[in-house]
């Protein structure tokens, strides 16, 4: 038996509240949708980090992917492009 079936079995055999306490916080969730919206919202964000040319081309073939309807690939650039900003050595 694994151990969450097991702490399940426990909690529901002895009353007790074991699955909360094994919870750890986690960071709030949010949730996007693959549209165009979404692409604005990453270009905004990269807009207001400084970049190099190189993250700045990606973010725009990001934006040119989005508006041609390949949103998710241009999702993918567009992240791509903020994570690289985001850790850049400063």
């Amino acid at each position: 038996m694994s151990v969450p079936r097991l702490l399940l079995a426990l909690d529901l055999a002895l009353g007790i509240q074991a699955l909360p306490a094994l919870a750890q916080p986690s960071p709030p969730l949010r949730v996007t949708t693959d549209g165009p919206a979404y692409c604005r919202e990453l270009a905004a964000r990269l807009a207001a980090l400084p970049a190099t040319p190189i993250q700045r081309q990606l973010a725009a073939e990001g934006l040119a992917l989005c508006d041609a309807g390949h949103v998710r690939t241009g999702i993918a650039k567009l992240r791509r492009a903020l994570r690289a900003a985001q850790h850049r050595p400063g």
